[in-house]
């Protein structure tokens, strides 16, 4: 893990940037906890949103105009800034996708589809999100290829131990979270690849709880994908990213069929243009991109050591403080945690825990979190989630402890 570096940023100004954080709900003032769904987003964004389609839109690549031209230029422009946030060597190694679903579909149709045969195995984890485990299975039942799952520990870590006997010459991909979104776990992303490489395995990160909570270098990573959604870390919806390798992905086909991803076309036969556009079919998410680009500007500008350090600290009081509590159950992580804390009230159902919680202005998220093989080994049906961004405070974090208080008595 990265040194952490300590934070002289004033946060109470920073929250002033959201202009949703001033809404009420229910007639109380918000307290949204549930950003590792989506977080919200900045003026800085929403500005430069407006912006693009009162000034530049118009469609990409294609046209000799001067409106295309600046559109093009702005959506290249945003694809290079991704690719530095990353650390990404070229920002032909980005593809634009709808986000990490996208982005996961797209390797295990397009390189899975073409590099993984009957008996090869896809290693995968316990705690992945439905996202990074149904393309898995999908293309399994395609090709005849089986699924190897690492356990996770009591603790909620992984069970590396298993590593030995599950990580072995017939795997070909190692696919697994960077931060858990269910328990929060930070799993150590450099040592997985280095183990897969070590026997000849591919390694995709699903980073979509870590990219814009910390630093994330896919270089010292040592990673040949890794996947991201923009709407996690301050920018739109329906935009998000995929890095893999340049050599990797100049071996992949397309796996979408249309406008602007080819060279030329006939009735029998088309060829496609090289990555990342070969990848990005009919018209892109351009004004979706050049909000990515802006929220990863609004990120840099605070530091991510500095919002990995708040949000941790964050996590850490609100699992602290949760344990106060009569009849609470706290996942995850004791030590290090990303900016989420997952719970079971023995009161309370989730679902009704969460709409309890509503009615007072304080939003969490109740159920599976599209982890429903991670809550059956935990013996659950669901849990509820809080989860912060640089924007909560822990006075937000103590009022939803007097909610939850107030509902420990109303339920019981």
């Amino acid at each position: 893990m990265h040194k952490i570096a300590t934070s002289d940023v004033d946060w109470s100004v920073i929250r002033k940037d959201f202009p949703i954080l001033g809404e009420q709900a229910h007639g109380h003032p918000l307290i949204y906890f549930d950003s590792a769904a989506t977080s919200q987003k900045p003026r800085a964004v929403i500005d430069v949103l407006r912006r693009y389609y009162e000034h530049e839109n118009a469609n990409v690549h294609r046209g000799l105009h001067e409106l295309s031209s600046r559109a093009t230029e702005a959506y290249e422009k945003s694809r290079q800034r991704v690719a530095d946030y990353i650390g990404a060597v070229r920002a032909d190694e980005i593809v634009f996708t709808r986000g990490t679903t996208e982005s996961i579909n797209l390797v295990a149709q397009a390189w899975g589809g073409k590099f993984i045969r009957e008996g090869d195995v896809i290693l995968l984890t316990v705690m992945e999100h439905h996202s990074n485990l149904v393309p898995w299975q999908l293309l399994a039942e395609r090709t005849g290829a089986r699924l190897r799952f690492v356990g996770v520990r009591d603790d909620g870590t992984l069970d590396l131990k298993q590593l030995p006997s599950l990580l072995t010459p017939e795997v070909k991909l190692f696919a697994f979270t960077h931060i858990s979104n269910s328990l929060g776990t930070i799993n150590p992303v450099a040592e997985l690849c280095e183990k897969a490489h070590a026997v000849g395995a591919l390694t995709l990160v699903d980073a979509a709880q870590s990219a814009g909570h910390l630093p994330i270098d896919v270089q010292e990573l040592g990673c040949d994908f890794l996947a991201f959604s923009g709407h996690k870390m301050c920018g739109p919806t329906g935009i998000g990213a995929l890095y893999g390798r340049g050599e990797i992905l100049d071996s992949m086909p397309p796996w979408h069929g249309g406008g602007e991803m080819i060279v030329s076309v006939t009735l029998e036969k088309s060829a496609f243009k090289k990555a990342p556009h070969r990848f990005e079919a009919g018209t892109p998410n351009i004004a979706g991109a050049i909000g990515l680009a802006a929220a990863i500007q609004y990120i840099e500008q605070i530091g991510r050591p500095a919002i990995f350090e708040h949000d941790s600290h964050l996590a850490r009081y609100a699992a602290e403080r949760l344990t106060e509590l009569p009849g609470m159950r706290v996942f995850g992580p004791t030590e290090e945690r990303g900016a989420l804390v997952g719970f079971v009230m023995d009161a309370a159902h989730p679902h009704d825990l969460t709409t309890f919680a509503d009615q007072y202005g304080l939003a969490l998220r109740g159920g599976h979190h599209c982890n429903q093989p991670l809550m059956r080994r935990f013996g659950v049906s669901g849990t509820t989630r809080a989860s912060f961004y640089f924007y909560n405070t822990t006075e937000e974090i103590d009022r939803m402890i007097e909610i939850l208080d107030a509902a420990v008595r109303f339920f019981s």
